[in-house]
């Protein structure tokens, strides 16, 4: 199977990867700034550059989108071109990437799964750009799951906080850790162990029957109240 992973560079996209080809898999890999040796890859910023399809091949059978954001600030505070840009990255460059790649998704019957937050469904103070560009991408996601069924399948995995670089400002000491773990229902933050998963069941053969939905892998933090 041929996978394309754009926004590579990240902690859980380095876990799908690694696991992709561990399972026998091929796999293309798009970044802005980190270069897999010896791997099929191009450096690219999807949301400024053009699209690099010439190196992929005409067949794809899934494709994730990984590049996000973390602005929190309150909302009086968040500048226009924040917004725009939070919504660049979040919501454009995923369409960018799905109609550059459509033709070989069509040709592989692909899965493609895109990554939002808990905080598209869960009113969360200092939220307001990255809650609403991650609700536009649930949305497209689930446009596009129904336009393009049964040979394309779109689905949308929602991560509460991980434990990865981009969150590091939130994460950087033991103490912000263990705060922010007992947000949650099961006590803990999210590893990437956690979200990758997730993204390998959607594109799995095992999700066929599954589209158009959004996966909340966040702890519980989206729907339940635990009161101890």
């Amino acid at each position: 199977m041929n996978y394309l992973l754009v926004g590579s560079s990240s902690a859980i996209a380095q876990d799908v990867h690694q696991q992709l080809k561990n399972d026998g898999h091929s796999v293309w890999t798009i970044s802005r700034n980190h270069e897999l040796k010896g791997e099929k890859h191009a450096t690219c910023n999807v949301t400024s550059e053009d699209f690099p399809k010439d190196f992929l091949p005409e067949e794809l059978h899934g494709l994730v989108y990984f590049p996000g954001t973390i602005i929190l600030k309150p909302f009086n505070r968040i500048a226009i071109d924040e917004f725009i840009s939070d919504y660049t990255i979040n919501v454009l460059g995923a369409v960018k990437s799905i109609q550059a790649t459509l033709p070989a998704l069509k040709k592989g019957n692909a899965s493609v799964v895109l990554i939002s937050s808990v905080a598209a469904q869960k009113g969360l103070s200092y939220h307001a750009s990255i809650a609403s560009s991650k609700a536009a991408l649930e949305g497209l996601s689930r446009s596009l799951a129904a336009e393009y069924a049964p040979v394309i399948r779109f689905n949308v995995v929602a991560p509460s906080i991980t434990d990865t670089p981009l969150a590091n400002k939130l994460l950087n000491t033991e103490d912000k850790k263990m705060l922010s773990g007992k947000r949650h229902p099961l006590a803990r933050i999210g590893e990437t162990s956690d979200i990758a998963n997730s993204i390998l069941f959607l594109l799995s053969k095992k999700s066929s029957w599954v589209t158009g939905q959004t996966f909340a892998v966040d702890g519980g933090m989206s729907t339940l109240n635990v009161y101890n």
